[in-house]
């Protein structure tokens, strides 16, 4: 199917892992791609090769999100590419274990920059340029948003507030652009995560399975093409947050 066919998408941390993946299933769906990538090129370029497979237009844009400039001139640099700008998708975080007597000010200060400053003025920028056609922006938060997890305290913190990014910018950018998130649970788990770590989750999670990248994907795709959501936060973690 091609619903999305003549969009263009711009996908942050587009070039692997969850953002790869949610480039590959709005390319399946006929949308014309921007892959913004930092540093690993080779990445880039072979997503862009697979991403062409589809039959689109794929493009690429570097940068450092936690550089404010360089994320504010993003959603410009995407809509250079193809001449338009309808979807963007804030896909680009970091995730560190840090118990909290170990947490230091500059792990605080590079989780923030990177899971809520640089996609709150990634959006603002984008605001613009998604009006004229009806955009949509979806952002990624995460099940820690609603878990208390003790040894990612920060990292929980920045995606609470993603989520409440999400229904602000929903109220403030209503009616001519959408805003809405995805919260992963379980898929592509930590490297540092042992493997009875990873049993344990899956004993506690009703569908009795680890998800995947493409699962988070396949929900980006359903709040890109669903027109009367906004404000919606949709969790995708296999049931963990009913399981009590």
């Amino acid at each position: 199917m091609t619903t999305l066919r003549g969009q263009v998408a711009l996908v942050t941390g587009g070039a692997r892992r969850v953002g790869k993946a949610i480039a590959v299933a709005l390319a399946t769906r006929g949308a014309d791609i921007v892959v913004h990538y930092n540093s690993g090129a080779a990445e880039a370029e072979s997503t862009v090769d697979e991403l062409r497979e589809h039959g689109v237009r794929v493009a690429t844009v570097q940068g450092d999100l936690s550089d404010v400039t360089v994320a504010q001139a993003l959603p410009a640099r995407a809509h250079d590419a193809f001449g338009r700008l309808d979807i963007l998708v804030n896909s680009a975080a970091m995730m560190l274990r840090t118990p909290i007597g170990e947490v230091t000010p500059a792990q605080w200060e590079r989780m923030f920059t990177l899971n809520l400053r640089a996609p709150f003025f990634i959006a603002q920028a984008a605001a613009p340029l998604l009006r004229a056609h009806g955009g949509v922006i979806v952002n990624i938060a995460d099940l820690a948003a609603y878990e208390t997890w003790p040894t990612y305290v920060p990292h929980a913190i920045t995606k609470a507030g993603v989520v409440q990014m999400t229904r602000g910018l929903a109220r403030a950018l209503a009616p001519h652009i959408r805003v809405n998130a995805v919260a992963p649970g379980a898929v592509l788990l930590p490297d540092e995560w042992h493997e009875d770590a990873a049993v344990k989750l899956v004993s506690t999670t009703p569908l009795g399975r680890l998800g995947s990248a493409e699962d988070v994907a396949q929900a980006v795709v359903y709040l890109c093409e669903a027109s009367y959501v906004t404000g919606e936060v949709l969790i995708v973690d296999g049931g963990r947050h009913v399981r009590t």
